[in-house]
């Protein structure tokens, strides 16, 4: 099997694994980091050149927020009414719209919220709140599959992200990753499994008690 063929494998099984939590439960997201990754897809959609995700996850203040922003196409005021009607959908493929109506959802059970921001040709921001100690809060989920599941996915678009607790903060930005591999791919199998892992080893060290 070629580099080229690894890295797709491997980005399918990841994929597959969140379509098979997603089927099984029968279309609720178990892990908050699969709808994170739904919006990082919508705003790719959009054809962002930048998206940006912000998680605070503190115990001290007793929430997670999470922050997603993009510099897409944007939205209406009329769509942004919309999107998070579980019954409405722009895909031909699908009669009922999930994401958003789901993360709303979601978010509310925790006593949390989700708010929506968006500018027709300038972008979108989410705004996700949970009571992060709240029994029916999901759990975040492994970011750092997530990110290297968006970022491999990524064309013509760099993707910012930061992650913050009481303990400390790390950012991982794409720009500079590129600037470090030199001309090499951010796509190389070996690169992507790196990410995985500094994701996942920075997430750790911050959210150590």
């Amino acid at each position: 099997m070629n580099i080229l063929k690894l890295y797709k494998f491997i980005n399918l099984k990841i994929l597959g694994k969140y379509i098979l939590a997603f089927c099984n439960l029968g279309g609720e997201m178990k892990e908050i980091s699969m709808h994170i990754l739904d919006i990082v897809m919508n705003s790719v959609k959009a054809k962002a050149t930048l998206i940006e995700i912000l998680i605070e996850d503190s115990i001290k203040n007793n929430w997670l927020k999470i922050i997603i922003k993009d510099n897409g196409i944007g939205m209406s005021g009329e769509m942004v009414k919309k999107v998070t009607d579980p019954f409405y959908t722009t895909r031909t493929t699908r009669r009922v719209g999930l994401g958003l109506p789901m993360l709303k959802e979601a978010c509310e059970r925790c006593n949390g919220y989700l708010r929506i921001n968006s500018c027709l040709g300038e972008g979108t921001t989410i705004n996700c709140y949970f009571e992060k100690d709240n029994i029916d809060r999901a759990p975040l989920g492994n970011m750092g599959d997530t990110i290297m599941t968006i970022i491999n996915s990524l064309e013509n678009c760099e993707l910012i992200y930061k992650h913050e607790t009481d303990n400390g903060s790390f950012t991982l930005n794409t720009v500079e990753l590129k600037d470090v591999l030199d001309g090499g791919s951010i796509n190389d199998s070996e690169v992507l499994l790196w990410i995985k892992e500094y994701v996942n080893e920075n997430v750790e060290s911050i959210t150590k008690n």
